[in-house]
């Protein structure tokens, strides 16, 4: 699988995503700048990264500008194609405000921006460590999407404590339902808040950040 990172004005996560993805999952990276469109070298068996950030300086809306760079333009189209998209933090957000993803990322419950490892797990995993660092991270959607997110399994994360207990004490920011990511229900499209590439080295003593990509199915 080989991965394309985009770059926009305000990404600040583009190089840790790609050290992580070629230094420790050992794959090949393209990145591409926002401005350009052509992304004729990827296949839908590759992947497509919104890395984290401020995207535009996120002055009109978290990712609401981003969303009509013309890169953008040709990541939804390859996303309908049915190739694999991975939003992490501002990359979730852009998703949302694409409409690839249901929801809206809303500023975090005690307004304040949080930086810190948290824990999260889904359906086949135990409790994993990953850091989060984001100012409007609180995942929200009406009770109708949220049904239909649960019911199609679309939910790819829940945050939790070590232990893999599920409860509001262990929400970071007030995410409706407790819900750190989700995926569209074609399921080649990704969203989550933490930062599964700021925990995949030795070096910081994490690998838990692997393992959410072999989760996805992005390894």
């Amino acid at each position: 699988m080989k991965y394309g990172v985009v770059v926009f004005p305000g990404s600040n996560c583009d190089r840790d995503m790609q050290d992580a993805l070629q230094n420790d999952l050992g794959k090949e990276v393209v990145m591409l700048w926002h401005k350009d469109k052509d992304i004729s070298m990827f296949t839908t068996n590759d992947c497509i990264v919104l890395p984290g950030g401020f995207s535009y300086g996120d002055y009109l809306r978290c990712g609401a500008i981003a969303r009509f760079s013309p890169m953008m333009q040709s990541v939804i189209e390859f996303a309908n194609k049915g190739g694999k998209v991975l939003g992490v933090c501002n990359g979730f957000q852009i998703l949302c405000e694409s409409a690839l993803l249901p929801g809206v990322l809303l500023q975090n419950a005690n307004q304040q921006f949080i930086c810190k490892n948290i824990f999260i797990k889904n359906a086949n995993s135990s409790a994993l460590k990953i850091p989060i660092a984001h100012g409007d991270g609180r995942y929200y959607a009406d009770d109708i999407t949220l049904n239909d997110l649960e019911k199609n399994n679309q939910i790819i994360f829940h945050y939790c404590d070590e232990a893999g207990n599920i409860d509001a004490a262990f929400n970071p920011n007030g995410a409706v339902r407790n819900i750190a990511g989700i995926r569209n229900k074609e399921g080649n499209v990704f969203g989550m808040m933490p930062h599964p590439e700021r925990a995949t080295s030795k070096a910081l003593n994490n690998l838990d950040g692997i393992k959410v990509f072999e989760l996805l199915g992005l390894n």
